[in-house]
Parts: structure tokens; C-alpha cells; sequence
């Protein structure tokens, strides 16, 4: 764990791109083999379940500390991160260890289903022998709350410096449902771990925020609808039928509908689109809450697949015949994307994205406008002699999203946050008018700036009302215009209401609290989006 807390404080010591990337290349030259294959695991999103909840964790490193639960919680409160307080509030290691990353992983997997005072006298184990930076980084895995703060492309950048192998040829061996605990370093960077159902890294686009104007000529261009549904990679090899999402998670088995397409599709075939719920008699997709109640189950119940039932509208093809055409200009590939689903026969549930026609940026605009009727973001534009790149690459590919919904609220609560952020109060509740009474109806913790969290966090302390563990109700002075990108009906909310994708745009300093919109008004918007 040393040499992994010694990288640890590297990244976490700059905000230089070039200094992360010599800290994490000679990490690979000199770690262990099975330590950086974890570390690479780890900063792909590859994380162990958790055997401990955070309740025994707080109980167990109060006890340890010698102090009263209280005291923790207070403690917990003040510093907002529950790794780092334990971290903080034990005393220094008995003897110290020179235990490995992979050692560390593997004593948190077998305490998975152990009896808690098994877990309990293994985790207390642990606290007595590692150092505080150590120690924190121990808690972190062991409540599945690791991060990094590196990019993937940070990460095949600096393992290409220390392996010699391309970053594009890394980016895509990285891809696919490999184990860490089973997995040698060797078959990783050679490509033998991912197996044939390997996606590709996914291209992403960058958001367009003054218009295409800037963009030269449209006949440069393609454009087609920004779907809101699931980024999918469906992927169709001799042996081998797989839908990964965006997140690299296997999702094929929460959308049986698709699995036909492994008898029409052709061999070697590699597609990536957006995974929708159809509303067959209007043609266009429903709702994203439609598809969100799909979201997270293992399995479907017939009902939810007759209501929602799910189809992949298709962007791009990334393989073909079995051959890796991701260097091809956009247009060529799109072409053969249309020519191999014009093949398929009727009634199955994948077809191409349509593209959205124009000859001026003005009608692009006027087209825009209407995204909404759609079940549409907006648009997306992609240079017509653009390859498939991997990650994000400003300048070929663009998302042009409608503006946002916006609903002026009131602060109700606050709560610290979490990381660089752990002292600021930057997690508040908003509530809305609903006759003489506020609210609650969202949460947001991002969109402003750290000079206004700051300013925020000042008001929060001097004006606390009551606190509830780690949040604090305060005075409803505080209005901010909220930001969203779609709005459904809850029952589990005490509003009735949720947004998705909510933001604050700003810090309205400018308005009164009686200003602020109502529930009757998100109410009306609701209608008219359903």
C-alpha cells in the first residue's frame, strides 16, 4: 500500500496534466504486477463490492479511537468525508505493514458475507497497521468510495510511456469484462482479457454553446437527433452477442428484445447507438421515465416489457465484416451502417438514428426548436470526414441540446460535500411555493463557482436552524435558478415531482424568496411534457 499511497499523494498533490502522467508511468514501470493491474481496475471504475457499511465502520473506528459516538458523528459532520475522519481520528498504527494493493483487495473481498465480528476484528486489524494516508485510502476501498481524479485518457497515456504499446490500442484493450483478481498484468496490455466481446472505447461529443455559426460551411456537416436514452455498443461476433453501455457495464440481459438481432446481424458487426423505449404508434421514442424504470434490474417483468418495450437507434458502425473501420471518414460508415440495416428484415428493434436534413445553420436552428415534440435533447453534428475517435475530441463531433428547463427556488437545506470539497457546504435542497407553504422538490450540488460555495458555506454556518446529522436547515433567504433537463411525476417525492438532471444555473441575488416559482407551475409543466 506504500507505493500506492505514495501515487495517490502524486496526483493528488497537482493539477498538471504532464506531472499525473510521469507519476502514474513510473507506478507502472515499478509497482507490482498484480498492484497495477488493481490500480488500473480501480481508476477504469472496476471496484469491489463492499463487505462493510458505513454504520459498522463509524461504531468500529469510534470504539478503536476511544471515543464517544457523538463525538464522531460531530467530528464526521465538521469534516464531511467519512474515510478521512476515520483516517484523522484513530491513533498512530502500532506497527506498520509492508501489506500490498492486491493484498489489501483480496482481505476486503473474503470479509464479503463474514460474520461482523470477523469483519470487525479484520477491519480493526487493518487500522492498527497502516499509516494515516494509507489507512485512508483502506477506508476508501473498503466503502467503494475510490476516486482518483484521473481521466482514462491519463491512464492509457501514461501506460503507453511505460509499456510501449499505442494509447488507442490500450484504450481498447482496457474495454470489456475483465477481472482484476483473475487477470495478469501481460494478458491486460496484450489484449487476452477483455474476450470477444470487447467494446470499443465510445467517441463523445463536446457541447456546442453559441451555435454552429463558428462551424464553416454545413455541407461539412451530418446531423441527427440527440436521443435521451441509454449510449450503447452492441456487439455481434462468431460466438459472441453483447449490449455494453457507456459505462462499460454488460447490459444484454436487461434487454432480451434485442438478443434476435444476433440471428440477422452480420458476423463481425459492431453498432453504437442509443438505447430507447418505443412508442411504436407515434414512431418515436417515449419518455427517458419510461426507460428508467428498466434501468438497474437484473431482470424485466413482462408487463414493464410490453409498456417499455426497448429498440437501439443506431449512430454509427464501428466494425464491419470484422474489420476495425473506426478510421473511416463518418459519412462512409454511416452509409454502410444504412445499406446493412436496410438488409435486416422488418420488425426488428434497431434502426438508424435519422438524420436530420438542412442546408443552412438557420434551419438546423428552426429544426432544433422542434426537438422536444421528438423526445429529443436537441441535435447532434458530426464532421461528415470525422473517424471514430475514443473519448472526447473538440472539434468533429458536437452536441447542440436545447436550453435546459429553469424554476427559481429557495436553499431549504445544506450539506458538505465530498473530496476537495469536503469543507464547503455545496449539496442543498430547494423547496417551491405550494399556497402559503415551501416544498421540497430537488437537490443539486453543482453549477457554481468555489468562490460562491465559499461565500455560501460563511451564510450556512452562521445561519443554521436545526441539524440532522451531517445537514443543516436554514432560513428559506437564499434563491437560485434551478436548471433541468426533463421533469416526470413521484409518488415518492413529498412534492409529487422529479427532475432529471438538475443543476444550479445561478445564485439569484437579485430575487425575493416571494418570487419564487410554484408547484402549481412545475405542475402545469409536467402536463405539457407528458
Amino acid at each position: 500500500m506504500h507505493r500506492f499511497a505514495a501515487l495517490f499523494a502524486a496526483l493528488d498533490g497537482t493539477t498538471k496534466t504532464g506531472l499525473k502522467t510521469a507519476a502514474l508511468a513510473d507506478y507502472f514501470r515499478a509497482a507490482p504486477e498484480a498492484d497495477r493491474v488493481w490500480t488500473v481496475a480501480l481508476l477504469t471504475g472496476r471496484r469491489p463490492r463492499r463487505a462493510v457499511n458505513s454504520t459498522e465502520l463509524r461504531l468500529w473506528a469510534a470504539e478503536a479511537a476511544d471515543i464517544p459516538d457523538w463525538l464522531f458523528e460531530e467530528s464526521y459532520t465538521v469534516v464531511g468525508d467519512l474515510a478521512e475522519t476515520i483516517a484523522l481520528l484513530l491513533p498512530p498504527p502500532e506497527i506498520t505493514t509492508g501489506i500490498t494493493l492486491d493484498e489489501t483487495i483480496r482481505g476486503q473481498i473474503r470479509l464479503t458475507g463474514q460474520p461482523v465480528e470477523v469483519r470487525r476484528a479484520a477491519v480493526l486489524s487493518a487500522w492498527s497497521q497502516l499509516p494515516a494516508t494509507e489507512r485512508f485510502l483502506y477506508n476508501k476501498l473498503l466503502t467503494g468510495g475510490f476516486r482518483m481524479g484521473v481521466a482514462q485518457g491519463l491512464l492509457t497515456r501514461a501506460l503507453a510511456q511505460a509499456t510501449g504499446v499505442e494509447e488507442a490500442t490500450l484504450a481498447h484493450r482496457l474495454m470489456g469484462n475483465w477481472d482484476p483478481a483473475h487477470t495478469p498484468f501481460a494478458a491486460l496490455i496484450e489484449g487476452n482479457a477483455g474476450g470477444d466481446a470487447r467494446p470499443y472505447p465510445f467517441a463523445l461529443a463536446s457541447q456546442l454553446e453559441d451555435g454552429p455559426d463558428s462551424l464553416g460551411p454545413p455541407q461539412d456537416w451530418l446531423a441527427e437527433w440527440k436521443w435521451d436514452g441509454i449510449r450503447g455498443q452492441l456487439i455481434a461476433r462468431p460466438g459472441a452477442f453483447a449490449l455494453w453501455s457507456r459505462g462499460e457495464e454488460l447490459i444484454t440481459d436487461r434487454f432480451p428484445e434485442l438478443a434476435a438481432l444476433a440471428d440477422f446481424l452480420p458476423p463481425g458487426t459492431v453498432i453504437d447507438g442509443e438505447i430507447v423505449a418505443w412508442d411504436s404508434p407515434a414512431n418515436q421514442p417515449l419518455p427517458f421515465a419510461a426507460l428508467q424504470k428498466r434501468i438497474g434490474r437484473k431482470t424485466v417483468p413482462k408487463a414493464l416489457l410490453a409498456s417499455a418495450p426497448a429498440r437501439m437507434l443506431a449512430y454509427d458502425l464501428l466494425e464491419d465484416g470484422g474489420t476495425d473501420i473506426r478510421d473511416r471518414p463518418f459519412a462512409q460508415r454511416r452509409a454502410r451502417l444504412e445499406a446493412i440495416l436496410a438488409a435486416l428484415p422488418p420488425g426488428l428493434p434497431l434502426a438508424a438514428s435519422p438524420v436530420v436534413a438542412f442546408d443552412t445553420w438557420e434551419s438546423l436552428t428552426r429544426t432544433r426548436a422542434t426537438a422536444r415534440e421528438r423526445e429529443a435533447e436537441g441535435v447532434m453534428l458530426k464532421r461528415a470526414l470525422s473517424p471514430y475517435f475514443t473519448g472526447r475530441k473538440r472539434g468533429d463531433w458536437w452536441k447542440w441540446k436545447l436550453d435546459p428547463y429553469t424554476v427559481d427556488a429557495v436553499m431549504l437545506y445544506a450539506q458538505a460535500g465530498h473530496g476537495r470539497r469536503a469543507n464547503l457546504f455545496t449539496d442543498f435542497t430547494f423547496g417551491i411555493r405550494d399556497g402559503n407553504e415551501l416544498v421540497p422538490f430537488t437537490k443539486a450540488y453543482s453549477g457554481l463557482t468555489d468562490a460562491e460555495f465559499s461565500e455560501i458555506t460563511r451564510w450556512v454556518q452562521s445561519h443554521t436552524l436545526e441539524r440532522f446529522g451531517p445537514v443543516r436547515k436554514v432560513p428559506a433567504e437564499l434563491v437560485f435558478e434551478i436548471g433541468f433537463e426533463g421533469i416526470q411525476a413521484s409518488p415518492r417525492h413529498k412534492s409529487g415531482i422529479a427532475l432529471r438532471f438538475p443543476r444550479m444555473l445561478r445564485w439569484r441575488r437579485d430575487k425575493p424568496v416571494n418570487e419564487i416559482d410554484t408547484l402549481d407551475s412545475l405542475r402545469a409543466l409536467l402536463r405539457a411534457a407528458g
